[in-house]
């Protein structure tokens, strides 16, 4: 798990297929919950303030690409993944998203820095 300190956001430009809603969404941490066997595929979860965006009212972020492009510029400036790797995270499937977190998958690229990053505290 990595935890953000101090005020880090996304933002949603409401032009995605769940909500219309434009907002700054304040990112609390980021979890990779499951890896499968091989170490090439797995899920990543960016939780956030739900004071900052409520699914029930606003609707899912799932879909929103500028969400998605602020999460891997996130990655790159505050994370200090390469950009390959910051590139290598996609939103998963609808029915894996929740109430306070995005859910994305990501490849090897991404997890082969996932457990390099400082501050880490993730074990594959």
């Amino acid at each position: 798990m990595i935890e953000f300190k101090g005020n880090v956001f996304a933002f949603t430009d409401g032009k995605g297929l769940w909500s219309g809603a434009q907002e700054r969404i304040s990112l609390t941490r980021l979890e990779v919950p499951y890896v499968n066997e091989e170490e090439d595929f797995a899920e990543l979860r960016v939780y956030f303030h739900p004071e900052t965006w409520n699914v029930e009212e606003q609707g899912l972020i799932y879909t929103d690409e500028f969400f998605l492009t602020g999460i891997r510029n996130r990655l790159v400036m505050d994370v200090k993944f390469s950009r390959a790797a910051a590139d290598d995270v996609d939103y998963s499937e609808q029915g894996m998203q929740g109430d306070d977190y995005v859910s994305f998958d990501v490849g090897k690229l991404f997890l082969d820095e996932w457990l390099e990053v400082p501050g880490n505290t993730d074990h594959l």
